[in-house]
């Protein structure tokens, strides 16, 4: 199908949504009996899902998961940070919802109605249970227990409406039997490639969720069985696409500024746009407007190019001006930030609050063109690459290896991280192992700027991960599982509140409203209110709350809904 068509459609489904294309029959009478006759409706039914898991860069003026810049990490220097859940909500509205799980569950039964062979059933039921998965992974991923639905409701049972949370483990293991359920069922091949959700898919979004379901049970639950469940499955998922030879890496920053990602060797799946059909703004971002800067903190992650933290390697050359700053270090900071300038408040109009400004994103080729401006863009979103399934790998081996299960070996590093630096472009030394201790070039290093909590190599692991994804999402989501908020606490960890080091005296036309942390050089500081800074001191904010009208509409009919630890003020 011409792929124009297959945007258009599946917006229209997406606006619709699921139910009312159920229970509101359109003119031409459609209804279950006409509608459920054939694959290609099951097929079509399934696009509804694809905007709600598979956002990519958005649409319009939001950016769906990628760069994030006020969200809440130690990646971004805003000049006013967001700040933790304070209350608890009294209404829930979509907060509290489990309408994907209910279109999910009524996919999967209307499935078993339509006239095709087993092989389809059980590949679409495998999409079906697939997307019933991912939804109940970001339901306990926000709220830890939650009520579990494997059947459609019937609204007349009210001990099936009004049913109490059911435990996070019970939940998770109803997860991992769908996700297995759709890796032994789901095609190989279907559909457009990188367009449609198959083996591949599935795979490697397995490995994305129970690496994070087996993390947080070891580091927020202390369960350690669970944890060695999830994260067996989290590397076995992985080793499965790593082992297939489908994936391989190439150049980095193609990967988030191409117009047409079909064929990319390492992208899975991903979110195709097209010039006045359906458009994003993130290209935008990366060009003519103000930015989110990113931290010192997050830029001096970044390796030596000798492969060690700055603080030990006799590469590095300070922080004391850009040139300084991006002189012989990982290849990926280049692809991701500008290297050849700072973009300060008053000098150009596209600054950056910490003065580093990102290009990760930015399509050189459209940046002068209407399409490369406003919420006109059309380069292509990668939903789930193959660089991510490698760092799932890497982490799910070596926190496997400290909750019982097989020791994490070379082989492990030599099929994930240092792929990754096998890429063409960043070609960094291999990170090699001597005990439990990271080694590089025959030296033996741990960082000095190391969180004495996390074993040296999990923690250089860690550090690969934040390099990888920088931007893309996740970093809020791993310092969730890792019971790591404190990290963004502005005061606490003053580098996520400065940015580059600048002289006030080069820069004549800065921004008198540009403050400095020595007075006329210095690090810029973008948050400068005390009122502004964010604190992290109660750890009840790893979950959310229960609204208010859900705990009394429960009570109105006998039955209690407990609120999560620490919000029941």
């Amino acid at each position: 199908m011409n792929r124009k068509i297959v945007v258009i459609i599946a917006a229209v489904i997406a606006l619709t949504g699921c139910d009312d294309f159920l229970e509101k029959p359109p003119v031409d009478q459609l209804t279950d009996e006409t509608y459920w006759t054939s694959e290609d409706n099951v097929r079509s039914f399934s696009w509804g899902f694809y905007t709600a898991y598979f956002s990519g860069y958005g649409s319009g003026y939001t950016w769906g998961d990628f760069f994030s810049g006020q969200s809440l990490n130690d990646d971004f220097a805003p000049s006013s940070p967001s700040q933790f859940r304070r209350t608890v909500p009294t209404n829930a509205g979509s907060y509290w919802s489990f309408a994907w799980v209910r279109k999910a569950n009524i996919y999967l039964q209307r499935i078993q109605t339509v006239p095709m062979d087993e092989e389809a059933i059980a590949h679409w039921s495998g999409v079906a249970r697939f997307f019933r998965a991912m939804e109940y992974h970001d339901l306990v991923k926000q709220f830890g227990d939650v009520p579990y639905y494997d059947h459609e409701v019937d609204e007349t049972n009210e001990a099936d409406l009004y049913r109490p949370r059911d435990p996070r483990e019970f939940v998770m293991d109803r997860v991992l039997e769908d996700l297995e359920f759709a890796a032994a069922n789901v095609r190989l091949d279907d559909g457009s490639p990188g367009l449609s959700v198959d083996k591949d898919v599935v795979l490697a979004f397995m490995s994305r969720i129970m690496l994070y379901e087996g993390t947080w049970q070891k580091y927020q639950e202390g369960n350690t069985e669970k944890a060695q469940t999830y994260l067996a499955a989290s590397k076995w998922a992985a080793n499965e696409l790593i082992q297939s030879g489908r994936y391989s890496l190439g150049n980095y920053r193609e990967v988030f500024t191409s117009l047409n990602l079909a064929g990319n060797s390492e992208v899975i799946i991903f979110r195709h746009y097209e010039p006045g059909l359906i458009t994003h703004a993130l290209n935008s971002y990366n060009n003519m407007e103000p930015q989110t800067g990113v931290s010192k903190d997050a830029v001096e992650t970044y390796l030596a190019s000798d492969g060690l933290p700055i603080t030990l390697s006799p590469l590095y050359q300070g922080d004391q001006g850009i040139t300084n700053v991006m002189a012989n270090r990982d290849g990926r900071i280049y692809e991701t930030l500008v290297s050849t300038e700072l973009r300060l408040n008053g000098i150009q109009s596209n600054y950056s609050t910490s003065g580093y400004a990102t290009h990760k994103f930015l399509n050189e080729a459209i940046k002068d063109e209407p399409e490369g401006s406003s919420n006109l863009n059309y380069t292509d979103s990668p939903v789930m690459r193959f660089g991510e399934v490698l760092m799932n790998y890497a982490e799910a081996a070596a926190e496997l290896a400290t909750v019982g299960g097989p020791a994490f070996t070379q082989a492990d590093l030599d099929q994930s991280i240092n792929v990754l630096r096998d890429r063409p472009g960043i070609q960094m030394p291999h990170l090699m192992m001597m005990g439990d201790a990271p080694v590089v070039s025959g030296v033996v290093y741990d960082d000095p700027q190391r969180d004495p909590a996390v074993p040296s190599m999990i923690w250089e692991i860690r550090r690969e991960r934040r390099i990888e994804l920088i931007m893309e999402g996740f970093r809020l989501d791993d310092l969730q599982r890792w019971a790591k908020y404190e990290y963004t606490d502005t005061q606490d960890n003053s580098d996520i509140n400065r940015g580059a080091w600048i002289d006030r005296a080069e820069y004549p036309d800065l921004q008198s409203s540009v403050v400095l942390s020595d007075g006329e050089t210095g690090y810029i500081i973008p948050a400068t209110a005390e009122t502004s800074q964010r604190r992290f001191n109660d750890p009840k904010v790893y979950l959310d709350p229960v609204p208010l009208d859900q705990i009394t509409l429960y009570a109105e009919h006998g039955v209690t809904l407990d609120q999560n630890p620490g919000w029941e003020e």
